[in-house]
């Protein structure tokens, strides 16, 4: 049964007889016959709900009259502009009415529940998504382009045997060039590296293995030579961990799927020609007449 209201067919069957309903809806009772408008019980009943959601109490005879009269106002200037054309060629009515159907897509998509396989599937296909955040415990020491000019390289190797002599213990804090960063960082987040030290910088700092100094690794200051501690990979957590955020990118994917499913079934009604914009057009045009 489960998988059967999880058939496309019945989401379109579904949504043809949602959009039969607000269409009706819409129009109202005695729409159908011109000049003539009734305001039915429901309504009435739909205004004072509306009223007591609103004041939290319901509305007092004067006040559900009041009501009326406005929704017989809007009734009245809504046949007149329709009349009148005023909805043709509306760029904001447009965007109203697409979102509206839109809205009555995406109750349909609402009504699916997925099952703990399907949200498990979902984690796996997009793990980059949920993985957590890669740390990074590093030190690093800085040298100056501006200070050492063409003899960067060189003074860059020196150094790096020294400090590989010399293994972990050394308090980088004493050695290189003056920089407003701090020499030694401790699980700090991929993303904060790239932030401080920049993108390429990041991306460099993954790639060296644990336990001796390296480099130099240019970042968006100049050149460092680095010694990574240790590196703590992001790991993918299990579905009940990260359960509501994957059921929100799940229902979220299934929305767009759904929505754009049915504007294809729409689509399928139209024959479509796309004109070429004059813009695109003129240059060809004189290619061919120079």
């Amino acid at each position: 049964m489960k998988s059967f209201l999880r058939e496309p067919l019945l989401h379109f069957l579904l949504l043809g007889v949602a959009l039969f309903v607000a269409y009706s809806l819409m129009r109202g009772s005695g729409s159908g016959e011109p000049g003539k408008i009734i305001v039915t019980q429901g309504q009435i009943e739909n205004l004072a709900g509306g009223f007591a959601k609103t004041w939290q109490r319901p509305p007092t005879a004067e006040e559900l009259s009041g009501l009326v009269n406005d929704h017989l106002r809007e009734e009245v200037y809504y046949r007149e502009a329709l009349a009148m054309g005023m909805d043709k060629d509306d760029t904001v009515i447009r965007r109203r009415l697409r979102q509206k159907m839109e809205f009555v897509t995406e109750d349909i998509a609402a009504q699916v529940q997925p099952t703990d396989d399907e949200l498990s599937a979902y984690l796996q296909a997009h793990a980059d998504a949920f993985r957590t955040r890669q740390l990074f415990t590093f030190s690093q020491v800085y040298l100056s382009p501006e200070r050492h000019g063409q003899h960067l390289a060189g003074d860059a190797a020196q150094m790096l045997t020294q400090l590989n002599q010399a293994g972990s213990n050394v308090d980088a804090s004493t050695l290189g060039d003056p920089l407003m960063l701090e020499h030694a960082f401790a699980d700090v987040a991929g993303s904060e590296v790239a932030s401080q030290f920049g993108d390429k910088f990041a991306a460099n700092l993954a790639e060296l293995a644990p336990g001796q100094w390296q480099g130099p690794i240019e970042s968006g200051y100049g050149m460092h030579l680095v010694f990574v501690n240790e590196r703590t990979p992001g790991i993918l957590p299990a579905l009940a961990e990260v359960h509501d955020a994957v059921l929100r990118e799940w229902t979220n994917s299934r929305r767009l799927e759904t929505n754009e499913k049915f504007y294809q079934e729409l689509l399928r009604h139209y024959r479509v020609t796309i004109e070429q914009p004059l813009s695109v057009a003129e240059p060809k045009k004189l290619a061919v007449t120079q």
